[in-house]
């Protein structure tokens, strides 16, 4: 059964004449006709009685006709949803960030971008930098934004990011000095982000690039957000390195303290499966990030 056959029964049933059915749908009457033999044929059924010159559905018709109206209604509706597809009025996108992206550098461009295409679904996880990879490699996430480059067969984009900087809390000794040194850095106690954060892994590069390894320091915490990194520093007399993004708040308000000293600035990187199409909605979200 096609939908083409649907449509000429539908035709004929409304008109209870193929002839005008056949003039209807721009097609002969005998390919009309035909098409409604088949359908008869192939199910064993009889769909019209002919009566005297005319047609009329025999009851076989008449509840067929309801079920046929309602599969070329959803035709019709399968129709308008790819066109809306197309032109980006519906669709969905599955976003996956790491935490320091997602928190707060993510928001206001995907708030931008529904407000342009009001129709499509986003739908946003936070995780790791390499949870986020893990999800684009399965399917779970379309993209993925991350603030590390990741060892994983994806296609990567790398835009601009943010700086790390090494904070204090109030109560730090280190909060009455403007910098430290490299020979500083293991005199004090560190509370960080945890193994696989992108964070933590940038922070470890920048001290390679002063002659330290994270060994060398005595980290009393690991925790897995920055929220709790952030909260941890200013409740004690720890030091951290955070995303400038993370502390700008609480060094607004004075209860970290930003202490200078030579951390690198980072990329972001939008990740996407090799082997998957870009949808529309896809292409407008990264066109809208420049």
């Amino acid at each position: 059964m096609t939908l083409e056959q649907l449509r000429i029964f539908v035709a004929v049933a409304e008109k209870q004449h193929v002839t005008r059915a056949a003039n209807e749908l721009n097609l002969t009457q005998s390919a009309t006709s035909a098409a409604i033999a088949a359908l008869e044929a192939r199910y064993g059924i009889k769909l019209f009685d002919r009566v005297g010159r005319g047609i009329a559905l025999t009851q076989t018709g008449k509840d067929f006709l309801v079920e046929a109206r309602a599969v070329l209604t959803r035709a019709r509706d399968a129709t308008q949803v790819l066109n809306d597809l197309a032109g980006l009025k519906r669709g969905s996108l599955s976003i996956a960030a790491s935490q320091t992206v997602g928190n707060y550098w993510l928001p206001s461009r995907i708030q931008a971008f529904h407000g342009a295409y009001p129709g499509i679904d986003l739908r946003l996880t936070i995780a790791n930098t390499e949870q986020v990879a893990q999800a684009v490699l399965r399917g779970d996430a379309d993209l993925g934004f991350v603030e590390g480059e990741i060892d994983a067969d994806l296609v990567t984009r790398r835009i601009d990011g943010d700086r790390l900087i090494l904070a204090v809390g109030a109560r730090h000794p280190w909060a009455s000095r403007t910098k430290v040194s490299a020979k500083d850095l293991p005199t004090t106690t560190w509370v960080l982000r945890e193994r696989g954060s992108g964070t933590r892994s940038m922070f470890e590069a920048g001290l390679r690039q002063h002659g330290v390894k994270l060994t060398d320091l005595r980290i009393a915490l690991e925790l897995p957000s920055n929220e709790a990194v952030r909260s941890a520093v200013e409740a004690g007399e720890a030091a951290t390195a955070i995303s400038d993004l993370v502390g700008a708040p609480s060094i607004a308000a004075r209860t970290l303290h930003r202490v200078k000293f030579d951390l690198p600035r980072r990329s972001f990187y939008i990740l996407r499966h090799r082997e998957r199409h870009v949808s529309r909605a896809e292409d407008a979200l990264l066109r809208s990030l420049g």
